[in-house]
């Protein structure tokens, strides 16, 4: 296992597959990352609870998308005299 980021494409074979009632860690070996990152993006796909817990590759795309947006070098301070 190795660390990278979820390709949209896992995202889809991780929301077919839990669909399914695949459980995590069969899920984690299928997209070959650690059992953490399946509860990670579970989190980031989660489409609130209407009964049952449902996951969203798309919504967790567009999460992912966003955090990207917001990351990267902060302004500096502005020294106060």
């Amino acid at each position: 296992m190795t660390c990278r980021y979820l390709t949209y494409e896992d995202r889809k074979r991780l929301e077919a597959l839990y669909t399914e009632g695949v459980s995590l860690p069969e899920i984690a070996a299928e997209l070959g990352v650690h059992l953490a990152t399946v509860y990670r993006e579970l989190l980031r796909g989660d489409t609130g609870y209407d009964g049952i817990r449902s996951y969203s590759a798309d919504l967790a795309q567009r999460t992912f998308n966003k955090s990207l947006k917001q990351r990267g070098r902060k302004k500096p301070a502005t020294a106060e005299r």
